[in-house]
């Protein structure tokens, strides 16, 4: 067998660049090194990986699915070493956590103080993605814990609740429509931009009130949503917790919709059929506590409202919220 754990790692490395030359400095490794080691893989699986373009490579289909396996296979022995390394001591290792582009923001700052502390010995990776990409990448591997929106119950991924926050109407506060709650029936009337996600979430949560969500523009950019709005430009509807900094210092108003209970659930998601490693515990304990923190501080009330601390929303059994 030609094939050999630094051929995968040296294979990954470029993969995940895109570049030989890259690869070969960041390995510092001599690139025609690479290539042997690149083309001595291609010679034994019978199929191109790479294809070789004037600035960097791109993957072949076979390289792609190759590419997957290698990936778990790293991760795997990374979990293994964890597993090794930290029965008598701190945990330590590699975790990859997936958050959204709402989630993010939010979470991240204080996960990553958390670690710093609590943890140093722990490498992170993070990867950004919609919910239901999150959820694929946790069932295939491609990531130890995520933070997942209303999704569905499954056997591959399991899930724990966090919050429920409500979803709201984020106006300038400036503006003359700035009012202290809407109706569903005038959120009917009312246009707002909205990311796809939020949108049908709201619209799967109107469905009680016959009325559904008058989305002007639907913009998957929280950060140009923010923009629209503290231009006056636009209104729009999305998780409290969202713009809250926004909101505490005046410059945006969030309004609720007083007859329906619009909200979003936020979970943390791990797979299910594998025991997590010591580090990927660390890490889902402390995106848990940083999530608890928040609320405790309000991020996911209203001004005015009581805070909320974490607990165990409800979930509900559908495919199509679990984007946000």
């Amino acid at each position: 067998m030609i094939m050999d754990l630094r051929g995968i790692r040296y294979f990954v490395q470029i993969a995940e660049l895109g570049s030989i030359t890259r690869a070969a400095q960041h390995l510092r490794v001599a690139q025609p090194a690479l290539s042997r080691h690149i083309h001595a893989l291609e010679q034994e699986l019978g199929v191109p990986l790479l294809v070789r373009l004037p600035r960097g490579v791109r993957l072949t289909t076979a390289g792609r699915q190759f590419l997957d396996h290698c990936q778990r296979i790293l991760r795997e022995l990374g979990r293994a070493q964890d597993g090794l390394r930290s029965g008598g001591g701190a945990a330590q290792g590699r975790v990859i956590i997936g958050v959204s582009p709402t989630t993010g923001p939010l979470l991240l700052p204080g996960v990553v103080e958390r670690m710093r502390r609590q943890c140093p010995q722990i490498s992170l990776k993070v990867v950004d993605g919609f919910s239901n990409q999150l959820h694929d990448w946790l069932q295939a591997g491609r990531a130890d814990v995520a933070v997942l929106t209303n999704p569905v119950h499954s056997r591959v991924v399991k899930v724990t609740p966090l919050i429920s926050e409500p979803v709201v109407v984020f106006a300038k506060a400036t503006t003359r429509v700035g009012r202290r709650f809407f109706t569903a029936a005038e959120l009917a009337r009312t246009p707002v931009v909205s990311t796809e996600a939020i949108r049908i979430i709201a619209d799967e949560q109107l469905q009680r009130h016959k009325a559904r969500v008058n989305v002007e523009a639907e913009i998957d950019s929280v950060e140009a949503i923010r923009r629209l709005v503290l231009r006056g430009t636009s209104m729009a509807l999305m998780p409290v917790s969202t713009f809250h900094e926004d909101v505490g210092s005046g410059k945006l108003s969030a309004s609720p919709i007083a007859d329906a209970s619009i909200h979003r659930i936020l979970t943390l998601g791990q797979q299910a059929d594998r025991r997590p490693s010591a580090a990927v515990d660390e890490v889902a304990q402390i995106m848990a506590a940083e999530v608890q923190a928040l609320a405790e501080e309000g991020v996911f009330s209203l001004p005015g409202h009581p805070h909320k601390t974490a607990r165990t929303p409800r979930l509900k059994k559908t495919r199509n919220q679990e984007q946000a």
